[in-house]
C-alpha cells in the first residue's frame, strides 16, 4: 500500500471541511463563550482557578465525525475503488493528524491562559484538573490521546451500524454496558473496590494517557476487523 494512498484518503474527507475542520473548532469555541458569560454571571469566590468544562464540547463533535466518517463517506469512496483497509488507514490517520492539531491548540490554548490569568476571569477552560494540568508535552499527549478515542470509537460505532443496521448498534453498545456491570459485579464479590479506586487515585498522567492508547489500539484494531466483512 503506498503512503499516497493514504493521503488521498484523508484529502477525501476533508472536501467535507464542515464536518472536520468547522465543526470541532466552532463547539470549542461556542462552549468558551458560554463559559465565560456563566463565569461572569456568577461570583468568583475564593477560588484561584474557576474550572469550567466547555472543552467537552469538542469531544461530543469529535465522535460525531467518527461515525459521519463511515456512515457518509465510506460508500462512494469503495465506489471510486478504495479498498476497505486503504479507506481505513487513511482515515485513522486523519484522525490521529487532528488529533495533534488538537493538541497543540490546547497547549498554546494553556499558556495563553497562565499570562492572562485565566483570561481576566481566572478561568481554567483548557486546564482540566489532574488531566490536563501538567507540563506542556504531557497536556498535548493527552489531548491528542483523548481526541483520537473518540474519534476511533466513533468510526467503530459508525461500521457497526452499517454492518448491522440499528438493531447491531443498540446490541453492540448493551454488550458494553453489560461488560461494565459484569466487571463492577466481579469486583464487588472479590472485594476489589478498594484496589480499584486506589489504582484511579494513584495513577499518574501519563499512566491515564497510556491507558487511554491502549483502548484506541483496542478500538482501532475492533473497527478494523469489522470493515474487513462489512458490506456496503
Amino acid at each position: 500500500m503506498r503512503p499516497t494512498a493514504l493521503v488521498t484518503v484523508a484529502r477525501y474527507l476533508l472536501l467535507d471541511r464542515v464536518t472536520y475542520v468547522v465543526m470541532p473548532w466552532a463547539w470549542g469555541a461556542f462552549g468558551f463563550a458560554i463559559d465565560v458569560v456563566i463565569l461572569r454571571l456568577t461570583p468568583a469566590g475564593d477560588t484561584g482557578q474557576r474550572w469550567v468544562g466547555g472543552l467537552a464540547a469538542v469531544f461530543i463533535v469529535v465522535f460525531s465525525a467518527g461515525v459521519q466518517t463511515v456512515a457518509r463517506a465510506l460508500p462512494f469512496a469503495l465506489t471510486l475503488g478504495v479498498s476497505r483497509r486503504t479507506y481505513y488507514l487513511g482515515a485513522g490517520g486523519l484522525a490521529l493528524a487532528m488529533a495533534a492539531c488538537f493538541g497543540l491548540v490546547v497547549t498554546l490554548g494553556q499558556a495563553v491562559e497562565r499570562a492572562t490569568g485565566g483570561w481576566g476571569l481566572h478561568m481554567a477552560f483548557f486546564r482540566v484538573p489532574y488531566v490536563l494540568a501538567g507540563p506542556w508535552y504531557m497536556s498535548w499527549l493527552t489531548a491528542t490521546t483523548a481526541f483520537a478515542l473518540l474519534f476511533v470509537y466513533g468510526m467503530w460505532h459508525g461500521l457497526v451500524h452499517r454492518r448491522a443496521g440499528m438493531t447491531g448498534t443498540t446490541i453492540f453498545g448493551g454488550v458494553q454496558l453489560t461488560a461494565l456491570a459484569l466487571a463492577a459485579v466481579i469486583a464487588t464479590w472479590v472485594h476489589g473496590w478498594t484496589s480499584i479506586v486506589h489504582f484511579f487515585t494513584t495513577i499518574t498522567v501519563a499512566g491515564a494517557t497510556g491507558v487511554l492508547a491502549i483502548l484506541v489500539a483496542i478500538m482501532f484494531a475492533g473497527g478494523f476487523a469489522t470493515i474487513r466483512r462489512l458490506t456496503v
